[in-house]
């Protein structure tokens, strides 16, 4: 009986939690040691394919199978899942001559997995492989066989899958990584893949996009009234305005806090002319800067509002400090 056994036997969980986790490390730390040119192979097929990455398994290989297919894909590989039973019934048309079909199965001998071989090989898409066991009919069929180990289950019946299915991850993302190192990816692509995710939002978003949310843009002309200029700041429920000339172009910013500023020394502020109180050297940002430039910006020089320019240097929006964190920036 070894060691994990008789853990079980005594019921002590955590240690049967530590047994578990060091059988799982010590069969990842095994198949480290195992990779040889197949692995090479593996990834010069997969690198140069002009197609696409076909991922196929059933039951826990299927679900291994659909997580290695989704981090190929957000990592610069095309690719997709194929579900064997649904290959068998039409869906191997999602398979094309030029892409690699890589098969999971643990025994090598998945009755649904083994059926898809002969189409396969008739659209003329390469195989690999990823098994337990490199004399079963899956490796002798595949292109490159990419054997996981003789790994023994954590189950201490040694029947679930898992060990197994643990190395078999490590593997996908062992190729995946590897394969984004190899085609140079870079933080801007990943980003593209994840339009909707933090790094997304942060690597793509511009500051267009945000005042197309917004939509604020409070102006007053140098010679209008401090009243005036207030009045346009409070409807726009911003605390600060966008001071131009006759033509349109930015020459300052009024905040509310240059106008309380103002009345410590003067009861008659509302009544002067916006020239005499803005600051004629705003800060500003151009509507084609990414969102996060503005926020750095922002917080660098501690400031809650940004004037937002074209390149006529015309106010288009102001954007609130607000506006960039309730995006997730």
């Amino acid at each position: 009986m070894d060691i994990l056994a008789s853990v079980y036997k005594r019921e002590n969980h955590i240690e049967v939690m530590k047994g578990v986790l060091e059988r799982e490390a010590h069969a990842i730390s095994e198949l480290i040691s195992s990779l040889d040119s197949n692995m090479e192979e593996a990834l010069e097929l997969m690198l140069h394919c002009h197609g696409r990455v076909v991922i196929t398994g059933i039951g826990k290989s299927g679900i291994i199978g659909r997580k290695i297919n989704a981090t190929l894909a957000s990592t610069g590989t095309p690719s997709l899942f194929l579900h064997p039973s649904e290959g068998l019934h039409g869906d191997l048309g999602m398979v094309r001559k030029g892409d690699i079909v890589m098969a999971i199965s643990n025994s090598g001998e998945s009755d649904e997995v083994i059926r898809l071989i002969p189409s396969i090989k008739r659209i003329g898409a390469k195989m690999i492989a990823i098994v337990k066991n490199s004399n079963s009919t899956l490796a002798r069929h595949s292109d490159v066989v990419l054997n996981i180990g003789n790994v023994v289950e954590a189950c201490p019946l040694g029947l679930a899958p898992t060990t197994s299915t643990t190395v078999t991850l490590a593997l996908g993302d062992a190729l995946a990584v590897a394969l984004l190192t190899a085609r140079k990816f870079q933080p801007e692509d990943f980003a593209l893949y994840h339009p909707a995710g933090s790094l997304g939002r942060k690597l793509l978003l511009t500051v267009n996009d945000v005042i197309g949310k917004t939509k604020k843009n409070p102006i007053v002309y140098r010679d209008d009234s401090v009243k005036e200029a207030l009045f346009q700041m409070t409807a726009h429920g911003m605390g600060a305005i966008s001071v131009v000339d006759q033509a349109g172009r930015l020459v300052g910013i009024l905040t509310d806090g240059d106008i309380r500023r103002a009345f410590a020394f003067s009861e008659e502020v509302l009544e002067k002319q916006v020239d005499e109180l803005c600051n004629k050297t705003p800060l500003v940002i151009e509507r084609v800067a990414l969102a996060t430039e503005a926020l750095e910006l922002m917080e660098a020089k501690k400031i809650n509002v940004l004037p937002v320019i074209d390149n006529k240097n015309q106010p288009v929006a102001m954007i609130h400090l607000y506006d960039l964190m309730n995006l997730g920036l």
